[in-house]
């Protein structure tokens, strides 16, 4: 794509035909279809047993922090959802309908990703003490008769997936159904209108997720390193006040979170797909994008409900993985049938395509099967990949295990490595299948485009078991926390639950690594997205000869290669703003526990309560506080670049950013998830086992690794397509004031400069706040202010 953007021949604007409104409204039906199982699961998850009234006790707090921790940020997130909505409606359009449409979809997207971080969150903790209760069974009360422990194992891990499996089809059941409506609402004018739809899901999700994994992984850290470094006691100890805040962490971030953060990647794959196959497809663009996710919907429930142990299984993770590959599998036999049932056989058979597309030698149909397989493969190959990077049966994490003998310094080394490692295996599989798809559009850019997107629907095929893998993670690892506080689950039962949560600590590093492939598939379709909205820009304004270079995407002009630094320099700035506001709220975490274990000595004998309540605001006020600067410096970076240097520097920006965050993303997230397994490997009896100095070692790699795996890394995919998505936005504003008859630097300049300001004030504010490492001894903070005099109210036991 080097060079000036050409202009393509423009095709006739494609209106759906009767038929492919019946599809669609199938799609639609399809997509309710989900809704309805997801529904029949909850009934299923509900009907478990909730165990003893102290576990039931402890799980009652953790459901209330989550809901006051949502219910608040959910407060915070529709100021900037108002704010934005407004905006949207300044942004160029071909016509008011498009304006109005694009910015009433953005809320719907903004909610639909709220409902379903929302809806995990809320069945989660409803599900942990369930899963507990269900490990109880192995080693009961005396008088009550025990249960087989396969039995038993078994009957815990289907309570815990089936709840990953209700917010699975949530995501698809919710995705597929806002952009089925666009499509059948606006027709011709619907990829305009899905712009919206997909900014609203990804800013939101961004959001929860940097919210989110703040405030989760600020609770853990200042649980460990006050609870199991300093105290000696186990990580769910009920005399530490950051557990209940640690329980309630997860459900915020690992399922509010990361669900949102799923659903967003499934809408904006679905909203590059079906603006590119507008422009390629013509008519059949409008629908065939959404009839491959459709046919996901239907393999996901297959499954979900396929992820069902066997006696014969070496692990939990052997029934996941055979729920997954079933799933695949028959995604790609479906898409195969739909694909020849649906397409023709050559390219000027399609209706109200361009004459560039009409002439292009080939076959549709197998463009478009190979290259939703690429997608389906790469889905399976990442999750092995990670896998063998992650699990605690392979080499990479019993080697990180091996190196506690000799300190924390080794294992932090040994991880860092492993991460940097992986991180390149995982961004040339990536490459290879966006470069494999690209080759099949021939002499077609946009045609290569199209399959590159059609990839990613291909991904989607898999998002629903992938989703219920994800959430699989934090429900095991609840379940394990209810079981310890409560201490009514002893011997085989606790095991149950601790080798339940090493493979949910798998299944969370699988569903990241998946996660982010999808954010570049995502995300290099918007880009090609991005190139349409400038090419048909570029057409309207009529710029002079003297504009070409400013036009030209040529990386050796340099301001193209300043805007690739600045693309790839964003995405370091945003994972050290998050990994510093986790290391800020943990340090007050620290303080207000140690305050706690000073000031009430009979926390240590059992005698007094701890103040759970008092760590839950620190986290709360915390996270919520850290949101802004994020947020603004994903969406002002964009405007400012454009604006500042041209199309063609904001174009080299959302290279630099996707190449970075890439890498970035897959490092952060593998070292975090094998320091979190290499714990487990040595809490299990290993090298000494839990107490010993490789143990604490281990803690402290785990330490390190939480804001990586949890905060900055899986935080980087939203980042990626809401810079993408604010570009594709301001595109045609961008190529209005800058080129042709319309430039006006008086614009273009003021836009830029307030822009920038408003990221560097944020930026500064946040570095100014104080650092509860830097507290004295009497507990102020570096600011002056008291560390943990946060008011209270929240949930305690």
């Amino acid at each position: 794509m080097a060079g000036p953007l050409t202009h393509r021949t423009l095709a006739a604007e494609p209106v759906l035909t009767s038929g492919n409104q019946v599809l669609v409204w199938i799609i639609a039906a399809v997509a309710l279809a989900a809704l309805g199982l997801a529904a029949v699961l909850v009934r299923q998850v509900l009907a478990a047993d909730e165990g003893t009234d102290s576990m039931k006790k402890i799980a009652a707090a953790v459901q209330e922090g989550a809901n006051a921790y949502l219910a608040r940020q959910f407060r915070t997130l529709g100021i900037f959802a108002v704010a934005a909505f407004f905006l949207l409606m300044l942004l160029p359009a071909d016509s008011l309908s498009q304006r109005i449409g694009r910015s009433i979809f953005f809320l719907v997207g903004a909610i639909f990703s709220a409902v379903t971080g929302y809806i995990g969150m809320w069945l989660a903790v409803r599900s942990n003490v369930r899963v507990a209760a269900a490990a109880r069974a192995a080693t009961p009360a005396p008088g009550e008769p025990a249960a087989d422990l396969t039995t038993v194992s078994h009957r815990a891990m289907r309570i815990a997936f089936r709840t990953g499996g209700v917010v699975g089809m949530f995501t698809v059941g919710l995705g597929l159904l806002g952009a089925s409506a666009v499509v059948l609402i606006y027709r011709a004018d619907a990829p305009k209108v899905l712009e919206g739809f997909g900014f609203g899901a990804a800013l939101l999700a961004m959001f929860m997720r940097v919210g989110g994994g703040i405030f989760t992984k600020a609770a853990d850290v200042g649980a460990d390193l006050v609870g199991k470094v300093e105290k000696g006691i186990p990580e769910d100890d009920p005399r530490n006040a950051a557990t209940i805040a640690d329980n309630v962490g997860d459900n915020v971030g690992d399922c509010a979170g990361m669900a949102a953060d799923l659903f967003e990647s499934y809408a904006v794959t679905l909203v590059a797909a079906l603006i590119l196959g507008k422009v390629t497809f013509g008519d059949s663009g409008l629908a065939f994008p959404l009839l491959i996710p459709a046919i996901g919907v239907i393999t996901a429930m297959v499954g979900v409900f396929a992820v069902s142990p066997r006696r014969s299984d070496r692990s939990g993770m052997t029934a996941i993985n055979r729920g997954f590959f079933i799933s695949a599998v028959i995604s790609l036999v479906g898409v195969a049938v739909a694909v020849y049932a649906y397409l023709p056989s050559s390219y000027a058979d399609l209706k109200g395509v361009g004459a560039d597309i009409s002439t292009h030698h080939g076959d549709p149909r197998v463009l478009a099967l190979v290259a939703v397989a690429i997608g389906i493969v790469l889905a399976a190959v990442i999750q092995q990949l990670t896998g063998y990077f992650t699990e605690t049966s392979r080499r990479p994490v019993r080697d990180i295990g091996k190196s506690s003998l000799t300190g924390p310094a080794t294992v932090v080394l040994s991880g860092i490595s492993l991460g940097l490692e992986s991180a390149v295996y995982s961004a040339v599989l990536i490459g290879l299948s966006v470069y494999g798809a690209f080759l099949l559009g021939g002499t077609s850019v946009w045609l290569a485009l199209f399959a590159v997107a059609l990839a990613g629907t291909g991904l989607l095929t898999t998002v629903g078991v992938i989703v219920a893998m994800d959430t699989f993670g934090p429900v095991s690892d609840n379940a394990q926390g209810i079981a310890e506080m409560s201490g009514d689950v002893h011997g085989e039962g606790a095991q149950v639950l601790t080798d339940l949560d090493a493979v949910g600590n798998t299944t969370k590093a699988i569903t990241k690594g998946i996660a982010i492939a999808t954010a570049v598939l995502a995300a290099t379709a918007l880009f090609g997205s991005f190139k349409e909205a400038v090419d048909t820009a570029v057409t309207k304004a009529h710029p002079s000869t003297s504009d070409a270079r400013w036009l030209s995407l040529d990386i050796s002009q340099p301001s193209n290669l300043v805007g690739l630094l600045f693309g790839a320099a964003v995405v370091f700035l945003f994972s050290g703003l998050a990994i510093s506001a986790v290391s800020r709220s943990a340090g007050a975490v620290v303080y207000e526990v140690r305050r706690q274990f000073r000031e009430h000595p009979g926390i240590m004998d059992g005698t007094e309560l701890p103040e759970y309540g008092r760590v839950v605001d620190i986290c709360t006020k915390d996270a919520l506080r850290e949101l802004a600067t994020p947020g603004l410096l994903a969406v002002l970076a964009p405007v400012a670049v454009g604006f500042s240097l041209g199309v063609g520097s904001l174009a080299s920006y959302l290279a630099g950013a996707i190449g970075a965050g890439t890498l970035m993303a897959v490092f952060l997230a593998n070292s975090g998830g094998a320091w979190d397994n290499a714990k487990k490997l040595v809490e299990d009896g290993h090298y000494g086992g839990k107490g010993s100095e490789a143990h604490a070692a281990t803690v402290i790699g785990d330490t390190v690794g939480d804001p990586f795996k949890d905060t900055a890394g899986p935080a980087i995919n939203p980042l990626l397509k809401v810079m993408n998505l604010v570009a594709l936005l301001i595109a045609p504003a961008v190529v209005k004031f800058s080129y042709g008859v319309d430039a006006d630097l008086a614009v273009r300049i003021p836009v830029a400069v307030v822009a920038a300001l408003i990221i560097v004030v944020a930026v500064y504010v946040s570095k100014r706040r104080g650092i509860a490492m830097d507290a004295g001894a009497d507990g102020e903070g570096a600011d002056g202010s008291p560390v943990g005099a946060y008011p209270s109210g929240s949930p305690a036991v």
